[in-house]
């Protein structure tokens, strides 16, 4: 199954309502990856340009999708980004594949 990671941040809200009942967010990423049949691999906050991050597997785009546009649109991130981690296996199969397209640069 492919693995994604995603990055997010809350309102200054949800962060209101977390130090008001804090709550281990863990257990509802599990519950969302897992009703598409996917698994939490990790979760972490951190300091920076993002508040936490997630590692997910998902069957498929779609069911990941469907994962990140519903916690997108409860309100409580100001952002949330995803990306679609490939193995080194793919990525040589991606550049062997590579090798058949006949790229041409604009203007050439």
């Amino acid at each position: 199954m492919p693995l994604y990671l995603s990055r997010f941040s809350y309102t200054p809200e949800t962060w209101g309502r977390l130090i008001k009942s804090p709550e281990d967010r863990r257990k509802a990423a599990q519950a969302y990856i897992e009703s598409v049949g996917g698994k939490l691999h990790g979760f972490w906050y951190a300091f920076g340009s993002h508040d936490g991050y997630t590692l997910w597997e998902a069957p498929n785009n779609v069911s990941m999708a469907a994962v990140a546009l519903a916690i997108s649109g409860g309100g409580a991130l100001s952002a949330l980004e995803t990306t679609v981690l490939m193995s080194v296996e793919e990525t040589m199969e991606a550049l062997q594949k590579a090798q058949q397209i006949k790229y041409q640069p604009p203007g050439t």
